[in-house]
């Protein structure tokens, strides 16, 4: 008979690493959130058997936890910590302690049976870094442009003007990065090009989407519009039948999808015809304009699903 798979639950800090194993006699371990400690994390579930580890986005502190399980062939997930948070107060457990938080992450694991998070390529790796270095970039610009509005002494003024260039210059630096990387991967390539077929998507939204949502073109349409976080949820109880409201997802692509609508909705034919139509209905020009982005996003990741689909 095969051996048991075994959940093992992940709590990541900056410095450590607390693991829960849900094995035949449950075990828990901590070591140091350190290439070494990673080495020695690999040799502990190896000894355990087929393992399946579970653990939560920590702001990036997992990044080389995860990549270091990946390359040595571990099903890693890495999941909302929201839902753990639910998850554990539905069950009563309103305590919250590094080695409480992996004893919950296993027992989710073990419930709920999560799909193993891919492999990113090292292409989308760097993308990503590239595409959150250049969002930093410009809300540093967003920032210093706007205290530059309200400053009046000369010499404040400036130092402002000085640093606004040094960040344009860095964001041109970015850019040149992002193109030039693109242009070295020929499916990234196909695929930017592919989503810049549609009017009002350029090619910094292109790559902002798949930098940020890798899973686009492997998704069905609930599951696009969702993750960009522009799907209706009900608000329904008894005979009350309320408004129906937009909530969670990606907030960087998003944010992206959110320009690239505003330009299609006034010059995509396709969807200004279908923007113009709801402003007709009634309804409001936001919520118009969410259901432009909803189109688009659904589009998009029919374009890069199928080969053959075209754009219009």
């Amino acid at each position: 008979m095969l051996p048991s798979l075994v959940y093992v639950g992940m709590d990541i800090a900056k410095a450590t690493l607390d693991l829960h194993a849900l094995s035949t006699s449950p075990q828990s371990r901590q070591f140091v959130n350190r290439p070494a400690g990673h080495r020695a994390l690999v040799r502990w579930l190896r000894a355990l058997g087929p393992t399946h580890v579970v653990c939560e986005a920590s702001g990036g502190y997992e990044r080389l936890v995860v990549r270091a399980l990946q390359q040595a062939a571990s099903a890693v997930s890495v999941v909302n910590p929201r839902q753990v948070r639910d998850f554990a107060r539905a069950q009563g457990r309103l305590a919250k302690t590094d080695r409480l938080d992996a004893a919950v992450l296993a027992e989710f694991g073990q419930r709920l049976q999560p799909t193993a998070t891919p492999v990113p390529s090292i292409a989308q790796c760097q993308l990503a870094e590239l595409v959150a270095r250049r969002q930093q970039v410009q809300q540093l610009r967003n920032a210093e442009h706007n205290r530059l509005e309200h400053t009046t002494h000369p010499a404040v003024r400036r130092q402002l003007r000085r640093h606004l260039v040094c960040l344009d210059r860095q964001r041109e630096q970015l850019d040149t990065w992002i193109t030039e990387l693109v242009q070295a991967e020929p499916a990234l390539a196909h695929k930017v090009a592919r989503l810049c077929a549609v009017v009002g998507v350029g090619s910094i939204t292109a790559v902002v989407l798949l930098a940020t949502m890798p899973e686009l073109g492997a998704l069905n349409r609930r599951q696009a519009a969702a993750l960009v976080g522009v799907a209706p949820f009900n608000r329904d109880s008894g005979p009350r039948r309320g408004h129906r409201l937009i909530g969670g997802g990606r907030a960087v692509a998003r944010r992206a999808l959110y320009m690239a609508a505003l330009v299609a909705a006034f010059a995509n034919p396709r969807f200004q015809a279908f923007y113009q139509r709801l402003i007709a209905a009634g309804k409001a020009p936001k919520v118009a304009l969410v259901a432009v982005m909803r189109k688009l996003i659904i589009l998009l990741n029919q374009l890069l699903k199928n080969p053959e689909f075209l754009p219009t």
